[in-house]
């Protein structure tokens, strides 16, 4: 059983069992109202017997289980949980708490009415000085007068794995970067080397134009292939590589000036207008250099694959909560087959062309990371023949950073035998 289907299990154990604990204080009011004497109020055999079950199979779970009441004080913690060091000790002798990112999770939840889910590695031990990080998928959901379930998967192998891959493309990709740069000087010296002289001196011989030629061929290569290196390495920060820096008020006419004149000389060189339909003021929060570097990527991607003399277009406007910059073409749009998975990483709709143009097959995908980044998405729109309309989708407002807890918040690692709440 994957954990995905584990967590979706453990909320309706949860659920369950609440309503069980209460089942003691709820039923005998219940039955004193309506006339029934029941001594002490104790629950039935059946009732009795359907809480201990549910709680038996709470606590056989994988998945780690906190509830908290309206006060954030733990109800109930089932073994996986103490396991992960979702606990801490509490203020009093004997008492416990929640993790502070527990506790942050479930005032969101309270405050929204909105099932809330991260995934991220938290720190081990109280001075945040473990090795290894715990990688953990957590999702609150709210169950009623204030009390909230929180479940947590450990990812921690898929989390590592990924590590693992991300440094391995960062180190070859900067190992690749010394004979790439040699490669591309050796070609520009051949190149001078071959140049004719001018008028008056005798015509290249075969083999030096044949030389000239294979230079020009091996900078154009080399070149590209400089380009995909440098976008893997970029690619591979967006991916976590290295910490994101702190969100920033980002001007969305800064943006969108930068983004024309960088894509100034290509769209010259094509007779491709771009042009702006921007509403004036609008702010986005985030990496100015990032956001900068996403709509770039979109207007660069519109110019290689539209025709000469048409346009290029860049709208921005403001929605309830959400500022929307779109990148519209008359180009030769996208095959419905193609629509899904034109954001993965060397995934080309046109093979044929994207070799024209130079593209490295990265352009998008690493439009999709700095929007997912910045609590954004992009989506697209396309007619096959008719063009395509690209929109990144970013938060009108500062992101609600979970993370700021975390800095004096270590998870500290506890034996699942431990008393249970």
């Amino acid at each position: 059983m994957t954990w995905a289907v584990t967590v979706g299990v453990a909320a309706a154990l949860v659920a369950g069992l609440v309503v069980g604990l209460w089942l003691p204080r709820i039923v005998p009011a219940a039955r004193r109202r309506a006339g029934f004497g029941i001594g002490k109020g104790r629950l039935t055999i059946a009732e009795e017997q359907q809480v201990g079950i549910g709680r038996r199979a709470i606590d056989s779970l994988r998945a780690g289980v906190v509830v908290l009441d309206p006060e954030d004080v733990p109800v109930l913690v089932n073994p996986a949980a103490r396991a992960m060091g979702l606990l801490r000790t509490g203020g009093r002798p004997g008492s416990i708490t929640a993790h502070p990112l527990i506790r942050t999770l479930a005032g969101q939840v309270r405050r929204t009415g909105v099932r809330r889910e991260i995934e991220l590695d938290l720190p081990r031990g109280r001075d945040n000085a473990g090795e290894n990080p715990l990688g953990v998928h957590l999702r609150a959901m709210g169950l009623g007068n204030g009390y909230i379930a929180v479940e947590a998967a450990d990812v921690t192998e898929s989390h590592r794995l990924a590590r693992v891959r991300r440094d391995f493309v960062a180190n070859v990709s900067h190992e690749l970067k010394t004979p790439i740069g040699a490669l591309q000087l050796l070609a520009e010296a051949l190149l001078d080397a071959t140049e004719h002289a001018g008028e008056g001196q005798p015509d290249l011989s075969e083999d030096v134009v044949a030389a000239r030629r294979f230079a020009e061929r091996i900078q154009h290569e080399s070149t590209r292939l400089g380009r995909l290196v440098q976008e893997l390495l970029e690619l591979t920060r967006l991916q976590g590589a290295e910490p994101q820096p702190a969100p920033e008020p980002v001007a969305v006419d800064w943006v969108i000036s930068e983004v024309v004149d960088r894509t100034r000389t290509a769209a010259t060189a094509r007779r491709i207008e771009v042009t702006v339909e921007a509403e004036r003021g609008l702010t986005v929060y985030g990496s100015d250099s990032q956001l900068a570097t996403a709509v770039a990527n979109l207007v660069e991607n519109a110019v290689n694959y539209s025709g000469e003399d048409t346009t290029v277009r860049i709208d921005a406007r403001a929605t309830d909560d959400q500022v929307e910059i779109a990148v519209t073409d008359q180009g030769i749009g996208i095959a419905p087959t193609d629509v899904d998975r034109i954001f993965e990483r060397f995934y080309r709709a046109d093979q044929a062309r994207s070799r024209a143009t130079g593209g490295t097959g990265l352009g998008l995908a690493i439009v999709k990371h700095i929007a997912s980044n910045h609590g954004g998405r992009v989506d697209v729109t396309s007619t096959l023949g008719g063009g395509s309309t690209f929109t990144l989708r970013l938060p009108a407002s500062p992101p609600d950073d979970l993370l700021a807890t975390l800095p004096s918040a270590g998870i500290e690692a506890g034996p699942a035998e431990l008393r249970q709440v």
